[in-house]
């Protein structure tokens, strides 16, 4: 404690004998200077945030731009003949003059795996580093 009284002692000695017009004016003008500094991080800190939170809105403006479109396009081809028809045909059964329906007998387990081990035996093989260099290289 007399320690800390002491220094204090010391700096008010300093500050009544040594504080003059010009380091007055010096003392101010850093800390007017630092305030400045300050106050410009401060303000380049949440133009920032704003910025930010701006693009994040604009985004989600172009989002639900997207989804109004898509369902302004779902909605022209839902009232398109087209799909009028297909909706007729697929739920009430219906079909175009001279055309008949056919029903087909669901897949046997040999029918639904017969092309599955085609697929399996042309299967792509991953060449090797040194060839994948070469082709790079020298287009080998």
């Amino acid at each position: 404690m007399k320690e800390l009284k002491t220094k204090f002692r010391r700096v008010k000695y300093w500050l009544t004998r040594n504080m003059t017009v010009n380091r007055f004016l010096i003392l101010a003008f850093i800390l007017l200077c630092l305030n400045w500094t300050y106050s410009a991080i401060i303000s380049l800190s949440r133009n920032w945030q704003l910025e930010q939170r701006l693009a994040a809105k604009q985004r989600e403006a172009k989002i639900l731009e997207l989804e109004v479109e898509t369902i302004e396009l779902e909605n022209q081809y839902l009232s398109s003949e087209e799909y009028q028809e297909l909706a007729a045909r697929d739920k009430a059964n219906k079909i175009m003059p001279g055309e008949s329906l056919v029903y087909l007998p669901k897949n046997s387990e040999a029918a639904k795996t017969k092309h599955a081990t085609e697929a399996v035996a042309t299967a792509y093989v991953e060449p090797s580093n040194f060839h994948q260099w070469l082709s790079f290289l020298f287009g080998i």
